[in-house]
């Protein structure tokens, strides 16, 4: 199994290009099934879990070409096979369950296994099939997968959720656009990747309005078309490179970045002492004279700060001037990173959803362990502002979230290396 080994090695300079968005990407790539004709993306990232999706796709009879070193993803869903998808590619990503909704709505039915993915809490799936029934679904869960049917065709409704759950949000909309009349979804999630979604199921010719606020309004038609998409940045990938001259010194310029995308992000580095500014090429990062800032953090839906930089900031509040504390509110268990900091000399002490970290003057190169996605980069994080060498094992995980780590970092003038597992 691979590690990565980080020495820490002092301040970082230069340029990053970030990649599309693998949280937008994954949702876009069930789409296709929502049409007989070709769904093109670009800008698409190269990773594990885009793999995955694909490989769930290609199972349900979907044609699906990875072109131009995998940046270009040429789709066909007009001679499916089936319309199940199976517990053993499912298991592997929880954005996974994203091909119910198409495939309810173009076929009348769909078998879909529940989910997996990385271990942050159970994450139900309660929340899906409420909204697909309010359409006029018939859903019932047999030996761990969802039954899916709507024998007369999904009808327009009122909905409205219970919590904003941002892939409940997308396999509602989705399976609107085909439905007979009017859906409006209310406490709809508001991030920017289901702006994408949106953007791309115009493109094929839904009729939606309302994506970036709470109530989207679909109307839906008889059928889509095929299109081309550009999908939009990462900002998960684009907060995790941020924090790289934040916790090392330096000044990184982030290419592709866009402060809507990170708004209330950037705002919490600018009150830890690390100014974000905007250039016509993307974001420049650099630390403010001194020592960073304690600051506290509450993750919340977008816009607020989001869930999947959290592990990240924890790592930047190791070193900071002060006490901080973190308070998860999206995902229970996700603080598992926690330990592994510690055994680098955080001092951090966990209760229930919240982290308190008292920073320290300098954190140790030690073997570490990734739980999960966003866990394996905080740690990496971590050993570019430590002292000596650090391990990074388990960092499979991390090949579903972050195309070439070890080449982005090491162009800034990071010492990185990826170890091969005998």
């Amino acid at each position: 199994m691979d590690s990565i080994l980080v020495t820490g090695n002092g301040p970082l300079n230069g340029q990053i290009p970030i990649a599309g968005a693998k949280n937008a990407c994954l949702t876009l790539m069930p789409a296709t099934l929502l049409s007989e004709e070709p769904l093109t993306l670009t800008n698409a990232p190269r990773l594990s879990d885009i793999k995955t999706m694909t490989a769930l796709l290609q199972s349900l009879g979907a044609e699906v070409s990875s072109l131009q070193d995998g940046q270009v993803l040429a789709m066909s869903s007009h001679d499916l096979t089936s319309h199940t998808a199976d517990y053993e590619i499912v298991r592997k990503m929880r954005a996974s369950n994203l091909v119910l909704g198409p495939l309810l709505a173009r076929f009348g039915e769909a078998v879909v296994s529940l989910p997996g993915g990385c271990a942050i809490g159970a994450r139900p799936m309660d929340l899906h099939v409420e909204g697909l029934e309010a359409l006029g679904a018939e859903i019932e869960l047999e030996d761990g997968y969802l039954h899916a049917k709507a024998p007369g065709g999904l009808k327009g409704a009122v909905h409205e959720m219970r919590f904003a759950s941002v892939g409940a949000t997308e396999n509602i909309v989705m399976a609107a656009t085909l439905a007979k009349g009017t859906t409006v979804l209310k406490n709809a999630a508001r991030e920017p990747e289901i702006v994408d979604l949106v953007e791309c199921l115009r493109k094929m010719g839904a009729q939606i309005s309302g994506e970036g606020t709470s109530t989207i309004e679909i109307q839906g038609v008889d059928r889509l078309h095929g299109a081309t998409h550009q999908v939009v940045t990462d900002r998960i990938e684009l907060g995790t490179y941020m924090l790289a001259p934040a916790i090392c010194g330096g000044e990184v310029e982030l290419l592709g970045g866009r402060m809507r995308l990170v708004e209330s992000f950037a705002e919490k580095l600018d009150a830890a002492g690390i100014s974000v500014t905007e250039t016509t090429e993307g974001l420049k990062v650099a630390r403010k004279n001194g020592r960073v800032r304690a600051v506290d953090v509450v993750t919340e839906p977008f816009p607020g700060f989001p869930t999947d930089l959290q592990a990240q900031m924890m790592a930047l509040m190791c070193t900071a001037e002060g006490t901080s504390v973190l308070e998860e509110r999206i995902f229970e268990n996700r603080f598992m990173h926690a330990p592994e900091l510690v055994r680098m000399g955080a001092n951090i002490e966990v209760h229930g959803g919240t982290a308190t970290v008292t920073g320290v003057e300098q954190l140790k190169g030690a073997p570490v362990m990734a739980t999960d996605l966003r866990a394996s980069v905080s740690l990496i994080l971590a050993g570019l502002a430590a002292e000596g060498e650090t391990t990074v094992s388990r960092v499979y995980h991390l090949d579903r979230g972050y195309e070439h780590v070890v080449r982005k970092l090491e162009g800034v003038g990071a010492k990185i290396e990826r170890i091969k597992g005998q």
